[in-house]
């Protein structure tokens, strides 16, 4: 019976997830969700809560502001579209939502936020802000689950991993997550990019769907060390094939990227996430 709760309820948290992260265009009040997941929203609230850390409502403000910051990172959007694609029914309401998460105004951010360093037409400045090394990697065993689509919403497929680690007793308190990342976003349409999210184990597991086992080849890796938005690091990705790998003297490895997510969204601000980012060499 415990168990069967326990399954229920895994079920009903990674459909909540999913369906958050796949309308974050829609109406995602805690009535609408606690319908998602077939609960009260009393009682769905403080499951949420409980399992992932954080209120419904921080998640989708926290997704929103995200795909804000990749809009005014990477595209000509409109603030106002941007506001209101993030949810809010005003520039200032969003102006200061997003000054409070990201540290500058929306404005600003645009011009000079963590992605417009990679864009400057000499690498001083890069390497002034971001330590970039070639060190070996030993193979790594990983449990995963597969993500399809955009890159940017990998993090549903974390919620359906650690929520079904979680499940199966497998959650340890030094596990590792990484994500691996199977195809070039400039050429591959978005909706068909492949990627696994994963965490590092100390050896192979047997596992069951939605899980399974893959592994990090070992190698030459370059590895540049980011500190930043998730939203800003394409920027971070050009630069390091377009500028760092022609005047290395090496060739990219037949193996993905992967990238080393050092702290979480969920409990770090944005400015201050830490993620290795490892481009295989031969």
């Amino acid at each position: 019976m415990e168990q069967a709760t326990a399954d229920t309820h895994a079920s009903r948290l990674t459909r909540v997830s999913s369906y958050i992260h796949d309308h974050l265009d829609e109406e995602l009040s805690l009535d609408v969700l606690a319908g998602i997941a077939c609960l009260s929203p009393y009682h769905w609230h403080r499951i949420y809560h409980a399992h992932f850390g954080e209120t419904v409502a921080a998640t989708v403000r926290r997704l929103r502001l995200q795909r804000a910051a990749a809009h005014l990172a990477h595209t000509n959007m409109p603030i106002t579209k941007v506001a209101e694609r993030a949810g809010y029914d005003s520039q200032a309401s969003f102006t200061r939502a997003f000054s409070a998460a990201f540290g500058l105004a929306p404005a600003t951010y645009r011009e000079v936020g963590s992605h417009s360093v990679f864009k400057a037409p000499t690498p001083q400045g890069v390497h002034a802000m971001y330590e970039v090394g070639v060190t070996h990697v030993s193979p790594k065993s990983l449990i995963a689950v597969e993500h399809r689509g955009s890159y940017m919403a990998i993090g549903k497929s974390y919620d359906l991993l650690f929520t079904t680690l979680a499940q199966r007793g497998l959650i340890r308190p030094d596990l590792s997550m990484v994500g691996v990342y199977l195809d070039d976003p400039t050429s591959v349409p978005e909706a068909d990019l492949r990627s696994h999210a994963a965490v590092v184990v100390a050896e192979p597991a047997r596992v069951d769907a939605p899980l399974f086992t893959t592994q990090i080849q070992g190698g030459d890796y370059a590895v540049l060390k980011y500190k930043g938005p998730y939203g800003d690091m394409r920027a971070a990705y050009d630069w390091l094939y377009g500028q760092w790998l022609p005047s290395s003297g090496r060739d990219v490895a037949d193996a993905p990227v992967f990238e080393d997510y050092l702290n979480s969204p969920r409990d770090t601000p944005p400015t201050e996430l830490r993620t290795d980012i490892y481009l295989p060499l031969k």
